[in-house]
């Protein structure tokens, strides 16, 4: 798999909070495919990651989100952990960011509790996707379908549901990444009657210690 993303630009987009194994895991499996991998946050400087419930390594952001579009990049990625997509789905510009790959048919791997900016950004009715099981009734009440698989495709949307499905998620990422862009038309189609629940700057974040958010649950081996 040394060159099939030979080319391709990929976006992970996470914030502090990140389960760092779902970002550094997929990550390294991209640039081994020989992708280059853009770190995307919503603030410049470093974000936190963590291991589980304890604090992690800390990651150098490559871009905020705030200056980049989707038309720049090939794929996007969109790891989990509880804080991290729960800071992205509170600004504005990840949500539009994440909206922007599927409405140019672009390739999306979101695990864990990722999905939440993609119930956000309004882009999982009418799709099948697993995620953390916490997040089921969510992923319901927007309109998509979740089942319980170690990983699932739809229309170029990959998702797990928990760093014990890296493997299985990270060969599915080079696969939909290397077909790259889907329909757009007939996906643009399939949202048009979903609206974004952008968050405007004057709505309150509520700000938790990192310790308080517990994460996804560490791979059994």
């Amino acid at each position: 798999m040394a060159n099939e993303l030979q080319g391709k630009r990929v976006a992970i987009l996470a914030a502090d909070g990140v389960e760092q194994v779902e970002l550094t895991e997929p990550r390294k499996a991209l640039e081994e495919a020989g992708a280059q991998v853009d770190l995307i946050s919503l603030q410049p400087g470093e974000i936190q990651g963590v291991n589980h419930m304890n604090k992690g390594d800390s990651f150098p952001v490559d871009r905020v989100v705030s200056e980049a579009g989707a038309e720049e990049y090939d794929a996007l990625v969109l790891p989990g952990g509880v804080a991290n997509p729960d800071n992205l789905r509170m600004d504005v510009n990840a949500v539009a960011f994440v909206r922007e790959f599927f409405e140019q048919g672009k390739p999306v791997g979101s695990i864990c509790h990722g999905p939440w900016t993609l119930v956000e950004a309004g882009v999982v009715s009418g799709r099948t996707l697993t995620s953390y099981p916490s997040i089921k009734t969510d992923i319901r009440n927007a309109g998509g379908e979740w089942v319980d698989q170690e990983v699932v495709t739809d229309r170029g949307l990959v998702t797990s549901r928990n760093p014990g499905d890296l493997p299985a998620f990270n060969t599915k990422l080079i696969e939909e990444f290397a077909e790259g862009r889907h329909d757009a038309q007939a996906i643009a189609t399939s949202m048009a009657t979903q609206e974004p629940a952008l968050v405007g700057p004057e709505d309150p974040v509520l700000e938790e210690s990192l310790e308080s958010f517990p994460a996804s649950d560490s791979p059994s081996h």
